[in-house]
């Protein structure tokens, strides 16, 4: 208990010194519209500093995909189908060391020849999405106290080699910080959610937006939806968001805040109606998206359940099988096509048990994409 207590002020620490300055003298300050400079060059004493408020050149922009290389590589062979796979046991623990002949991919129930294998620990490529509204994340709120809290503790278990892209949204979504590994800037990102600007919370448009770009990176990639579920003024509906995430094949992790404010409110009857209606149906929306794309879905409900969260979202990622194969089906009709991933005994082609150390068998789980969108003979 007391290494969770020095854990938790080292952690809330980090982010309170980003907001030492009184929030309420930055009121024009807000994710939604930064503060912009135009400092006269004609003046000697115009500060040449940077201003950390300032909208970020992306990478991820539609106007720089034929820009200059970004920091991470991408790729667009379309022969291969690459499906990560990560197999958990009861307790959320990753399995290692099963062999290559034990993975069966079905497509459209169709099997299918794995011509590539791989194992081990890798860096992540991660984006980290949150909701940063004036509708649940006021000032000194239980939302705005659990987004900043899940934020900067994940950031907390990034390692050296690690990417990371900081993305907030509310009526719109900005980027604030491209994909780095350089912790300064990562910090400088979450240093900016001070204030909340619009009220409305585009959910689906944010994430099919953020998967969209992310879809040919290389390598451990994922994102990271930090939020309340609730989806306001999307231009996307939520069956349009579920195939975009399906078809870009982005591992979707979310980590849904205001649980304890959620049962406290119930508790006392100032949750009802409509507006448990609609928690309830972001809890399913948030685990449908993760069980379609291969990702978790979390609700803590304490401080204390977060570290859980952010080592079960590593551990998946970083212990995944890689997984490939050349589909038997070459047509390029841009369907969807259905991946089933199995683990079989290739000798009597029965399902694959799995033991502990003493030989008592282990119910697991298998983490993969739920599919991929054929191109489209154009394309």
């Amino acid at each position: 208990m007391k290494t969770w207590i020095v854990a938790s002020v080292a952690v809330l620490g980090l982010f309170m010194g980003a907001l030492a300055q009184d929030p309420l003298g930055q009121s024009s300050e807000t994710v939604a519209k930064p503060k912009k400079k135009t400092p006269d060059p004609s003046d000697p004493s115009t500060d040449s500093t940077p201003d950390p408020n300032a909208k970020i050149p992306s990478k991820l922009g539609a106007k720089a995909k034929d820009e200059a290389t970004p920091d991470v590589s991408f790729k667009a062979d379309l022969s291969v189908v690459n499906v990560d796979v990560a197999v958990l046991d009861n307790k959320g623990n990753p399995i290692p060391k099963i062999p290559r002949g034990n993975f069966r991919i079905l497509e459209d129930n169709v099997p299918q020849t794995v011509t590539q294998y791989s194992i081990g620990q890798a860096p992540m490529t991660v984006a980290l999405v949150i909701e940063f509204s004036a509708r649940y994340q006021q000032y000194w709120s239980a939302g705005w106290r659990d987004t900043l809290y899940a934020s900067y503790g994940f950031v907390q278990t990034l390692r050296p080699d690690d990417y990371l892209a900081v993305i907030a949204y509310d009526l719109r979504t900005d980027i604030l910080c491209d994909f780095t590994n350089d912790h300064g800037k990562i910090q400088e990102a979450l240093s900016r959610l001070r204030i909340p600007g619009f009220s409305e919370s585009n959910m689906f448009d944010a994430l099919a937006d953020t998967a969209d770009r992310m879809q040919k990176i290389e390598g451990r990639k994922a994102i990271l939806l930090i939020t309340s579920g609730i989806d306001t003024f999307s231009k996307l509906t939520y069956d349009k968001a579920r195939k975009s995430l399906q078809e870009s094949g982005v591992p979707v992790y979310s980590i849904g805040i205001l649980q304890l404010a959620r049962t406290m409110a119930e508790s006392r009857g100032t949750l009802r109606g409509a507006q448990e209606m609609d928690f309830l149906q972001g809890d399913n929306e948030l685990r449908t998206f993760a069980k379609e794309t291969g990702g978790q879905a979390f609700f803590p409900r304490f401080p204390a359940e977060m570290p859980g969260a952010f080592a079960a979202i590593n551990q998946a990622l970083r212990n995944q099988y890689q997984l490939g194969y050349s589909p038997t089906n070459q047509a390029k009709d841009g369907k969807f096509r259905k991946i089933t991933v199995q683990l079989v005994n290739p000798a009597t082609n029965e399902p694959l048990r799995v033991t502990d150390d003493k030989g008592k068998p282990i119910k697991y789980q298998i983490v993969a994409k739920a599919g991929y969108t054929a191109p489209r003979s154009v394309e």
